[in-house]
């Protein structure tokens, strides 16, 4: 039989489904208090002489057990765990203990949802996962059961889904005491509540059903319930030990392996991943047998801030203080820069801290670059609105591919053309998604990179972005006409990143410089040749312009584009020196001479321009990924501070 709990008029129904009808138990009979030996004949009387019958279609289905006296989610598969290891950089051993005992957790009552109701997103993830599962329903008190005992107190079983956020969850491990909000927000229970009689077993006794998960009709897994490590039988055994189990308490299998996100994680290769769930996914989960759940992701509202408590232990930093100077008050917001050129400034311009700049003509305007995350493009925008009603965007221009001049593309409107260098569009589809650079603020990165990373990191919520990539792009030049003016985009790059645009406004003397400056703050080479930067730096110079906007730091002009030149060829010609001592990579960057550029901020970064540098004098040297080189950093920056 199939037994169900709908809404109704008076509150909760319970029924038994019969093909596309539900035969009703007397109002006020819920399916918990039927659980037991006598649940087939309660099934049967409601059949016979329902209280009433309504269609499938025409009710909003409830889980069959709304509030279950308790749920404990537990580990069958033990392949998806060693999935998991993998995605997350192990070998996806397991320890001999996950073969000696069955793992579960216990999970929130309050927050079981039924099999059509959306999911709020956990507040504050970004990472934000679905596991398809099948829950065992107790029908029967018993304790200290045996396996077999165990499953004969089975009443049924259920599509269970066990809603994940990945993020919180993995920052939250790191406190060694258990599942906490990262598993907090919801479980999907349904549509019905299956018993064992009407489901197929394999000779071993498991449950056998083939499952499908998909994401917006996006195959993501499928697999098969009888590929159990632990049985039902042996898990409900083991949480019987000592303990009195009740009619109603859920026992969820686990994750079918394959059917979540997160086993499909590369830490190696994050650009590969499709994503996490976000706003208006669809997440459709069927098993055979148990039927299909269909619920809508929907974003949750920002949780409350809670202030971090003073770490003894931790080392004391100095304070980070922008050294350069400045014509314009350098403070976060709006600042008018010429006649209808503004910028947005946000201090102290290191990590993520970026400008962006508008642009008014008549009845139209430009936006340069968006910021790293949602809210605080909200903010600039917002800033910009008495400018932009006057004279509505109608051009966007990404200077390149960084997620803190990208990331807020999604909230301008869609009669905005976005436009950006090629080399810019070709990184934006094939970059990691934004809301991976949550695992800087959430990973173990060991004791010297992990407090390096959340420190400069840590204010930003990259939850909810969706990438917008331009709609436009050019090659080398571009004048645009902005309401009457005309606006000149040149690529400059292959430099910090591998197409770097700047904007000029002729008619007012302005440059947005995007990430080829850097003022008071170290500039970096992601992508090179460092020569490039260079010549880039002298072609901004030959503008002639009075107001220079760099992507970092304050507003500076011609002495701050030959600042950042003159960096460049300091620490050219050091590497050169050391390669020619035949010291490696390392020991030139840890031993550098900064000279009067040691007091820009975030002066480790040098080890990333050295390392491009000796890479461009000998190709053959190894080469080393993202995290490597951060961790690099963060070592030297170590030093520095000692």
């Amino acid at each position: 039989m199939r037994f169900v709990t709908y809404e109704s008029s008076d509150g909760d129904r319970a029924g038994v489904l019969n093909g596309d009808q539900v035969h009703a138990f007397p109002p006020g009979t819920a399916l918990v208090d039927l659980l037991g030996p006598a649940l087939r004949q309660a099934g049967e009387r409601a059949l016979a002489e329902p209280a009433e019958v309504v269609a499938l279609a025409d009710v909003r289905l409830r889980a069959p057990v709304p509030r279950p006296p308790s749920i404990r989610d537990c580990l069958c598969f033990l392949d998806h765990m060693r999935g998991c290891l993998k995605a997350t950089g192990g070998t996806g051993t397991l320890e001999p203990t996950w073969y000696q005992i069955p793992a579960f957790y216990f999970g929130n009552p309050a927050t079981v949802i039924g099999p059509h109701d959306d999911v709020p997103i956990s507040p504050g993830s970004a990472w934000f996962d679905f596991e398809l599962e099948i829950g065992a329903v107790i029908g029967a008190p018993g304790r200290d059961l045996t396996p077999e005992q165990a499953e004969e107190h089975i009443a049924g079983y259920t599509l269970f889904c066990d809603w994940s956020a990945r993020d919180l969850q993995g920052l939250e491990s790191q406190l060694r005491i258990g599942q906490a909000k990262g598993k907090d927000g919801a479980t999907t229970l349904g549509p019905w509540l299956v018993t064992p009689d009407e489901l197929p077993f394999g000779p071993d006794g498991r449950l056998a059903l083939p499952v499908r998960a998909e994401v917006n009709g996006e195959l993501i897994g499928e697999g098969r319930t009888d590929t159990m490590d632990w049985t039902f039988g042996e898990v409900i055994s083991y949480a019987s030990r000592g303990v009195e189990l009740q009619p109603g308490d859920i026992f969820g299998s686990g994750t079918v392996p394959g059917c979540c996100l997160f086993e499909y994680l590369d830490s190696r290769d994050m650009a590969a991943f499709r994503g996490w769930l976000k706003d208006g996914d669809v997440v459709t989960l069927r098993a055979e047998g148990l039927g299909e759940v269909r619920q809508t992701v929907r974003a949750s509202s920002a949780p409350h801030p809670l202030p971090t408590r003073p770490n003894p232990d931790a080392r004391p930093r100095r304070p980070r203080i922008n050294p350069a100077p400045s014509a314009l008050p350098y403070t976060e917001g709006l600042h008018q820069i010429g006649d209808g050129v503004w910028a947005w400034l946000l201090p102290d311009g290191g990590y993520g801290r970026s400008n962006a700049g508008l642009v008014a003509g008549d009845g139209a305007s430009l936006l340069v670059d968006t910021l790293y995350d949602l809210p605080l493009t909200t903010t600039m925008l917002s800033a910009m609105r008495p400018i932009t009603d006057r004279h509505p965007l109608s051009h966007a221009v990404l200077s390149h591919a960084n997620g803190d001049h990208t990331h807020g593309g999604q909230l301008l409107p869609e009669s905005v053309r976005v436009i950006a260098a090629e080399g810019t569009a070709h990184e934006m589809r094939t970059e990691m998604p934004p809301e991976m650079t949550t695992a800087l603020q959430v990973m173990d990165l060991g004791p010297v990179l992990t407090p390096y990373v959340r420190e400069r990191f840590a204010s930003f919520h990259f939850g909810g972005i969706r990438l917008r990539t331009p709609d436009q792009t050019f090659d080398q030049r571009l004048v645009l006409d902005v309401g009457g003016r005309e606006v000149h985009l040149l690529d400059l790059g292959p430099a910090h990143t591998g197409a770097d645009t700047v904007v000029h406004v002729p008619d007012a003397g302005v440059l947005f410089a995007g990430d080829l400056l850097f003022i008071g703050c170290t500039p970096i080479v992601w992508s090179g040749p460092i020569a490039n930067w260079i010549t880039a730096c002298d072609t901004m110079v030959d503008l002639g312009v009075s107001t220079v906007v760099p992507g970092h730091g304050p507003v500076t002009d011609a002495a701050g584009i030959l600042a950042v030149r003159g960096y460049f060829q300091h620490v050219v010609e050091q590497a050169d020196a050391a390669f020619a001592r035949g010291l490696d990579f390392r020991e030139a960057a840890f031993g550098i001479d900064l000279a009067e550029y040691g007091d820009w901020l975030d002066a480790e970064r040098v080890v990333v321009n050295v390392y491009q540098r000796y890479r461009e004098i000998d190709p053959d040297q190894p080469v080393l990924d993202r995290v490597a080189l951060f961790g690099l950093m963060a070592e030297w920056d170590r030093q520095r501070q000692q």
